[in-house]
């Protein structure tokens, strides 16, 4: 490789930082972390057509993520190409599973998102995000999601209701058991 074709350190840094703004989306959708989801977006945002900002994004995403159950989003590959020093683009391939909402199969689907990124204050936030679709499947073979069984000391919690942020956006009412992992 030669050197004017290596990245530099600085290059680096900022590609690990929108990396972790993926994975952060992702933990936010599977938990239902609202306000997390709007914080990972520029202010100014535009949502659908007609709406901009972050007020009307975590209403778009409370209103489409009340229509499903569970959701796993698992990133993989993520590329990231710098248009200048504020600014980058990047494709992240995403294996995603979604509970219908009160079922107990699971839709398997992969997608891409084709972001659009943008530093501000020191952050990478996400400017615009295009989903793409390769497939979705409706398996037919029922997983359910449940405490493991074990010992009556296990650690070990089922999710998504062990996120209290999906407890909040539920309604639901939870006293933290602090022996549980975090």
């Amino acid at each position: 490789m030669e050197a004017a074709d290596r990245p530099a350190v600085g290059d680096m840094t900022a590609v690990i930082a929108i990396q972790q703004l993926c994975h952060r989306y992702a933990l936010a959708v599977d938990s239902r972390d609202i306000e997390g989801i709007g914080r990972l977006f520029i202010p100014e945002v535009r949502v659908g057509r007609n709406m901009t900002g972050r007020a009307a994004l975590r209403q778009s995403f409370s209103a489409m993520l009340a229509t499903c159950g569970a959701t796993i989003h698992f990133i993989g590959n993520h590329t990231v190409d710098f248009i200048d020093d504020t600014h980058a683009t990047g494709v992240v391939y995403c294996h995603e599973e979604v509970q219908p909402l009160g079922g107990t199969s699971w839709q398997v689907g992969m997608l891409q998102y084709w972001d659009d990124y943008e530093a501000r204050d020191g952050a990478w936030l996400f400017v615009r995000r295009r989903v793409h679709r390769w497939y979705r499947q409706f398996p037919s073979q029922t997983a359910t999601a449940q405490i493991v069984p074990g010992a009556a000391d296990s650690t070990e919690r089922s999710l998504p209701e062990s996120f209290p942020t999906w407890q909040r956006f539920h309604g639901e009412v939870r006293e933290p058991d602090h022996h549980e992992n975090v």
